[in-house]
């Protein structure tokens, strides 16, 4: 009995203590770094409808209207597939294009929303941009657009981060 081998108990949960430890520290950065990279997405998806907005204003709206949902911009080739159907990275997308009248230009409004908030959420900001191509954040849903002249519209609430 006396040359027997291996781990005593005392041992063991001493490793499981140290493992347990080690976990709680990383799991909430590993949660915050997920929600950081689906948060750049996000702006990285809200600047790319813009830009398909703008080409699709060039091209097929005739210099004048904007492609009045995400799903004719992915038609077109403009925005991936993901992104057209209106959920990537943890967000949802839609976009909502206004043709031009006799009187007001065509204008466009594109949301980018968190599936879910907070700690163990996809995101905790919203994003807004529209025809003024500036992408806007908040912390609550409320963003959106202005009653304002298209080309000079800005949200009630929240940031420029341009």
């Amino acid at each position: 009995m006396k040359n027997e081998k291996g781990f005593s108990l005392i041992e063991l949960l001493i490793v499981v203590a140290i493992i347990g430890i080690i976990a709680a520290i990383a799991i909430p950065n590993l949660l915050k770094s997920r929600q950081a990279a689906n948060e750049a997405a996000a702006i990285s998806a809200c600047r790319t409808v813009g830009t398909a907005q703008a080409t699709y204003q060039s091209t097929k709206g005739l210099g004048k209207d904007f492609a009045t949902a995400l799903s004719v911009l992915a038609s077109e080739g403009s925005v991936d597939s993901v992104l057209g159907g209106g959920a990537k990275s943890g967000y949802t997308f839609r976009t909502t294009g206004v043709a031009s009248t006799t009187t007001v230009p065509s204008y466009f409004d594109t949301n980018g929303d968190p599936q879910s908030t907070g700690t163990f959420g996809t995101g905790n900001r919203y994003f807004y941009t529209n025809e003024t191509y500036v992408i806007w954040q908040a912390t609550d849903a409320s963003i959106g657009a202005a009653s304002a002249p298209p080309g000079s519209r800005v949200p009630a609430s929240g940031i420029a981060l341009q």
